[in-house]
């Protein structure tokens, strides 16, 4: 696996909100932009998504995959990793939320991507820098604007 990125933004509003919009797979392509379909494929006994299928358009990525989730039950995090994918031969990935208040929260976003084809180092340490950029502001624009 690759070396992992992370990245993280302040969102006005309690953990809590923050992950529900983190797990409402099926409103993805309203506020996440490069996500065009999601489809939960399997549902845990907590009803959380336990697999989820993804078309993927990214720019320099476009992919149809399917991640396996990990929910904590705290409430604070959740992990994932790739179990099938066309351009991606694996990812793992992870939000972890961090209350700072009752209405403040710091999530963190760590990713590693690794793709079937090939991408010079600089590039795709640009690209991941974007994607999770562009994720962390879209999530923070998607729960802010919804209060």
């Amino acid at each position: 696996m690759v070396d992992q990125s992370t990245q993280s933004i302040v969102i006005e509003a309690p953990a809590a909100e923050i992950m529900a919009v983190i797990a409402d797979f099926a409103a993805y392509p309203e506020w996440a932009e490069a996500v065009k379909e999601t489809e939960v494929l399997a549902w845990g006994p907590d009803g959380k998504a336990e697999q989820v299928r993804f078309i993927l358009d990214a720019g320099v990525v476009r992919d149809t995959y399917v991640n396996a989730y990990d929910w904590a039950d705290d409430g604070l995090s959740v992990s994932w990793t790739l179990t099938e994918g066309q351009v991606q031969k694996a990812q793992r990935g992870s939000y972890r939320l961090d209350p700072l208040s009752a209405e403040r929260t710091e999530v963190t976003y760590s990713l590693a991507v690794d793709l079937a084809i090939p991408m010079i180092g600089l590039f795709k340490r640009k690209a991941e820098k974007m994607i999770m950029d562009t994720a962390l502001k879209e999530l923070k624009r998607r729960v802010e604007g919804a209060r």
